[in-house]
């Protein structure tokens, strides 16, 4: 009860602050509330939700993925440098590049649970390879033209072609991991391993194998999100997604997630995006310097981790409270013989 009773505090402060913000924005600016600005803050969340869902299920085993960014970049060169240069259906380039991203996945997760290394040096080893992967494969420059579903996709409009295809796509992919999290085996074995991995693993729950498959998800949805890129700026790039492993981190955490493991879930997440998506509109539309978007997202970053320590050591006081107090009732009882004689 005390769970889902934060859960719901949390989430309404990230409403209200989505609220005030688009308060704010209207007064400062009468384009937030057009049509076109709307559904372009929407358009803009997607392909960061896509990965940040990803995210969201290696933060909450506990680990953490820094290589999203260099895997979006590495996977948008693949999937067009496999057609343009090696001729291969586009079909394959996309499961090939579908398959990259959980092989980098599988990698993690491996090394983290076999190797016992830490996921911010596996992950942060990654994101140095991928990267200078994309660079070396494409020689340092955009690859094109890319294959025609590139454009189909990236075109594809809904509901009177004002709706992009990408919105109603990241929507159902957080219902599924929404469903994945809350009604699933997996997903009370993600949040058990991510509470207490030791006492989980006494449970009899496979706890390496749920944080591979948590690393797996991640590099899977690191890939989707270099295909949803690709099509979107049809172009294949060795830069794109760089810096983003930041941005979705941010929104994970924003969303509530803790950066501990054991507590979270994907509607915050997807909410944090919004959050961010709305900062990064505002500095558009009130022609703030660029590099602004960063400082926010730095300091977002801080503010979250800082209330993500504080919950932590609240519920460390609470837990040992409530362990003295059981110790104390315990010591209290009396013994069969007084109760004997107090009768």
């Amino acid at each position: 009860m005390a769970n889902s009773v934060r859960k719901l505090v949390e989430l309404q402060g990230l409403l209200i602050a989505i609220l005030v913000m688009g308060i704010a924005l209207s007064i400062s600016s009468d384009n937030f509330f057009t049509s076109d600005n709307l559904v372009n803050i929407l358009y803009q969340s997607t392909i960061v939700a896509v990965v940040a869902l990803g995210q969201t299920f290696v933060i909450l085993v506990g680990g953490i993925d820094l290589s999203v960014g260099s895997l979006i970049a590495l996977t948008s060169c693949l999937s067009v440098g496999l057609s343009v240069n090696s001729g291969l259906p586009a079909s394959f380039s996309i499961l090939f590049t579908l398959l990259v991203g959980i092989a980098f996945g599988l990698v993690h997760g491996l090394a983290v649970t076999k190797l016992k290394m830490p996921p911010l040096i596996v992950t942060l080893a990654s994101l140095s390879l991928a990267s200078g992967l994309a660079y070396v494969y494409s020689g340092g420059t955009n690859i094109i033209p890319v294959p025609e579903i590139f454009e189909t996709v990236g075109n594809a409009q809904i509901f009177g072609d004002r709706i992009p295809v990408f919105i109603p796509f990241a929507i159902v992919l957080t219902i599924i991991s929404y469903f994945t999290l809350t009604r699933t085996r997996l997903g009370r074995q993600i949040y058990a391993v991510g509470g207490n991995q030791m006492a989980a693993r006494m449970a009899g729950i496979p706890t390496d194998r749920v944080i591979i498959i948590a690393f797996i998800i991640s590099g899977l949805s690191a890939a989707i999100g270099g295909l949803m890129m690709t099509a979107r700026l049809q172009s294949g790039s060795p830069i794109i997604g760089t810096g983003m492993e930041l941005t979705v981190i941010a929104a994970v955490v924003i969303g509530g997630t803790s950066l501990f493991g054991g507590q979270g879930n994907v509607i915050g997440t997807v909410l944090g995006v919004l959050l961010l998506t709305m900062a990064s509109n505002a500095i558009v539309l009130l022609s703030i310097p660029p590099n602004y978007d960063k400082v926010f997202t730095g300091v977002v970053i801080a503010i979250a981790a800082a209330l993500d320590i504080y919950r932590q050591r609240k519920n460390t006081k609470n837990m040992s409270r409530m362990k003295r107090n059981t110790s104390e009732a315990t010591t209290n009882v009396p013994s069969k013989s007084e109760q004997k004689n107090a009768v």
